[in-house]
């Protein structure tokens, strides 16, 4: 009961005026729902190691005497946290909230545009970071096109005002 009161207040806090929405719950049961959401699921978690990788690679880097530049280490922490925080709204999503859902695809959006605008950048990343970012970009990519297909976007059509 304390965690529902918790979950309701974030849930307040990133859905706004949306956050009570509930979509209807048969659409969240169509094999095609769950199958979407499954791909999802493994995508984000690719996404965190990914994300954790390149953290942990750039200790490694760092503890070996090769400098590593404050951008790289904003980046990696940034993002990571900003991946973790995917999966609140991934998870309110199959809860049927339609603020999870919208979130979720409100940044499957954006990321890959600001990474890939950011690993443009001549000289602002090493050649690695600016890999793990367009790897990063095209799985982000990937769960996008998941939530704005035809299915997920019926399943999760914009409630009535």
């Amino acid at each position: 009961m304390a965690m529902e009161k918790l979950f309701s207040r974030i849930d307040r806090l990133a859905g706004g005026g949306k956050a009570g929405i509930l979509v209807p719950s048969a659409g969240l049961e169509l094999p095609k729902t769950k199958r979407a959401f499954t791909w999802i699921a493994w995508l984000l978690v690719f996404e965190l190691a990914l994300g954790f990788g390149a953290v942990v690679y750039a200790f490694v880097i760092a503890r070996a005497g090769e400098p590593v530049p404050f951008a790289v280490w904003m980046r990696t922490v940034v993002v990571l946290c900003m991946t973790a925080t995917l999966f609140y709204f991934f998870w309110r999503a199959t809860k049927g909230f339609y603020w999870g859902y919208q979130r979720l695809r409100l940044f499957t959006q954006i990321f890959p545009v600001i990474t890939l605008v950011m690993a443009a950048i001549p000289g602002l990343y090493p050649v690695w970071m600016i890999t793990e970012q367009i790897v990063f970009s095209l799985v982000m990519i990937g769960v996008g096109d998941f939530l704005t297909g035809d299915h997920m976007r019926e399943v999760f059509r914009k409630p009535e005002s």
